[in-house]
Order: structure tokens, then sequence, then C-alpha cells
């Protein structure tokens, strides 16, 4: 009976673990930025997928989005060290950008059980679609389980404060947004 081969003394055989952690990050919550960080604990490299989906009428265009994001991600990875992160756009089925990425990992955050049962099929259809990639559920941490953006820019639409739900360069961006819909009424272009 043949053995597997052993790799020589002191070599390594670990293969790069590559994670992509996806979403529309319309803005970029603190409860993101939490996800991200304990991602960048679990892979060699994190990409942080950012989807056009112009469906959900967007605040910021894709442009903004992934600016906020690399200011974001690179004071964090300046700070925490971890996973190198990379932030890019991807308008096709995940799965698909995660294999041209070569990423084995699918990371997503989970806030509460309602976001549990959209996840859980949205994981079993990308198994059927591509095998060979993972998902990995994070739950929120207790402190950002309740954040979503949705209800950031509804809060910031109504006049209220956002700034314990985002960065503070974040909650600025969201400021001079929401002033220039106030005078003019524009949304962005995806």
């Amino acid at each position: 009976m043949a053995a597997w081969p052993r790799p020589a003394r002191g070599s390594k055989m670990t293969k790069t673990r590559v994670g992509i952690y996806p979403g529309t990050f319309d803005p970029i919550t603190n409860g993101h930025l939490d996800i991200i960080r304990r991602a960048m604990r679990l892979v060699d490299r994190l990409i942080v997928g950012v989807a056009h989906n112009a469906g959900k009428g967007p605040l910021f265009g894709i442009e903004e989005r992934l600016a906020m994001l690399r200011e974001e991600t690179e004071a964090m990875a300046r700070a925490d060290g971890g996973a190198a992160v990379e932030v890019r756009a991807f308008d096709n089925l995940l799965v698909h950008f995660a294999a041209a990425m070569g990423a084995g990992i699918v990371i997503r955050g989970l806030r509460a059980v309602s976001d549990f049962e959209y996840e859980f099929q949205m994981a079993g259809m990308n198994a059927r679609v591509s095998p060979d990639i993972e998902t990995v559920f994070l739950m929120a941490s207790d402190r950002h389980h309740f954040i979503s953006s949705r209800f950031v820019k509804e809060i910031g639409r109504l006049g209220g404060d956002v700034g314990s739900f985002v960065t503070p360069r974040v909650a600025a961006r969201i400021a001079v947004r929401l002033e220039q819909e106030r005078r003019d009424g524009s949304a962005p272009e995806d």
C-alpha cells in the first residue's frame, strides 16, 4: 500500500486561504467593519466584494462605496495587522467572482435569526452552483447586531445622528450626500 508523500522537514504544505466578504456596503457600518476585522483572522487574504446592485437604490455610487471601504480597511489593516485586504467591485454571480479571485471561502455576517433563513438558502444555492466554495457565517457581535445600512440611511434621512453606527469618515460622507439629496433630489448613478 502506497503512503502519502510526507513533506520535507521544515517545509510547509499550506494553501493560501482566500476569503470573500460580499455586500453592497451602502454605507459601510461598524457592523461590517467588525465582520471584516474578525474575518481577517480567518484567512490569509480577504477580498471585500462590493456588489453593484442598483436594484437596492444605493445612497452612494459604486466608486464612492469602494473609496469608503478602502479608507476604512486600510486604516484597520494598519491598526490590526492580519490578512491582506483588497476591495473590489463585482456585478456577476458571487461564486463566479469568488472563483475568479481564487477564493475558497465566502464570509457572511448574521445579525438575527431572520438573516439566517435567507443566508442558509443562499449558501445552499452557492454550494450547488460551485461546490468547491464554502460559506462561513460569523455572528454579529452584540454591539453591532442591530445595525443595518438600511436603518443608517433611514435615520440619516430623517435627521438623526448616525455617528454611533458608522465611523466619523463615513458619517461625514453621509451628511454631505444627504445634504446634496435635500438640495437637488439627486441619487447616485451606479
